[in-house]
Formats: structure tokens, sequence, C-alpha cells
């Protein structure tokens, strides 16, 4: 499976949203973004988009997603219900990303609808942990300061999101920072140990 991160390029803030191209080439959008350029650059890869599967629905990751419907008429898959949304998805189904099966795992805490998707090889954790970001490298989890977010639903949400991970997961594609490849375990693990502080993220939180 192919990866390329079609909103590495944005000037704007936006998430990062993930093209997947399987071997047959089926191409599945993870989060849609919220960069003008972002239908221009899907095209680059590829001329179709089968699915579109949200981690949530928070504005820089589902700004894009009515033009993305509009250039493709691909299938959307979402937690919470959405004008384009054709599928809903809920804690245990499965997916399809490219031509890998992933697990659906519902993790909220930075938003009440988020999920994340795992697979044997990868994790798409959206924003609930992240690689690197402004507060921390080499693991780091979504703000839960402001209304509706819950740091202690955020730690339950990466407990389960460690027991549901298969050992041998190595490539991690989340909302923000970079990609990492290696032992995502590790990183999610150090994610949970900085959000059990229970310290403020950011200074000004």
């Amino acid at each position: 499976m192919e990866v390329h991160h079609v909103t590495e390029d944005a000037e704007t803030f936006t998430c990062n949203a993930f093209l997947t191209v399987g071997e047959d080439g089926t191409a599945t959008l993870v989060d849609a973004g919220a960069w003008d350029g972002v239908v221009d650059e899907i095209r680059s890869h590829v001329d179709d988009v089968e699915s579109v599967v949200m981690t949530h629905q928070h504005g820089d990751h589902v700004e894009r997603l009515e033009a993305v419907v509009d250039a493709f008429d691909p299938d959307v898959y979402a937690y919470d219900d959405h004008p384009t949304r054709t599928d809903a998805i809920e804690d245990g189904d499965t997916v399809t990303i490219g031509d890998e099966a992933f697990d659906v795992v519902y993790t909220p805490g930075h938003a009440d609808d988020h999920v994340s998707f795992v697979s044997e090889s990868s994790l798409f954790s959206g924003d609930v942990v992240v690689h690197d970001d402004g507060a921390f490298d080499y693991g780091s989890f979504g703000r839960t300061d402001m209304a509706g977010q819950s740091r202690e639903r955020l730690i339950e949400s990466i407990e389960d999101l460690l027991e549901r991970m298969p050992e041998d997961v190595e490539h991690m594609y989340a909302g923000h920072g970079g990609v990492f490849h290696g032992d995502v375990r590790d990183v999610v693990a150090t994610a949970l140990e900085r959000a059990e502080k229970r310290e403020p993220k950011y200074p000004d939180e």
C-alpha cells in the first residue's frame, strides 16, 4: 500500500490528509483537510477515489470533504452524521483503507466522534496521538483544553488503542506532525505517559 501525504505542501492550517493506494489501484483518503489544493494534489496521484474515512469532524479535518465528494463521488465513512456520509462506522467495525483491513477503535477525548484505524502494520491515529507537534517530540497527544474535550477520556482512549494494537505496527500516520516508521507502540505508550501526568500540554492552557 502506498501512502501519499496530500496536504504536505499546504501553506494554510490543515490536518494531515493521507491518500492510500492499494496494489490493485484502489484509493482511499483518510481525512480531507482544509487546504484548497487537496483535490488537485489527489488528482496528481490517482484518477478516482473510492472511499474517504474520517477520524473526526473538526474543521481542519473536514473542511474540504464536500469538495472531495464533488470531485470523486466516493463512499464516506464517519462515526457521526455528516451531509456527505454514506456509511456509519462504530467501534469494532472493519474498514478497508487502500487494500488493507483496519479495525475501527473509538478514541474520544479530543473529539466526541474520534476514531482511529489500526491494521497489522499501520495506524491512522487522527489527533488522539501524534508523533511530534509543538509541545512534544516522539509521543504527543491531542489537546483537551477546549469545550467538550476531556483529558480523562483521552487517556482511556489511548489505553484502548494500545490494548487493541498489534505488536508489530510500524507505520503511524497522525493528523498532525510527521509520519513515523518504527516502533509505533512505543510512541503511543510515551504519549500515554505524558497524558497521564495531567499537566497542561501548552503553557497557555
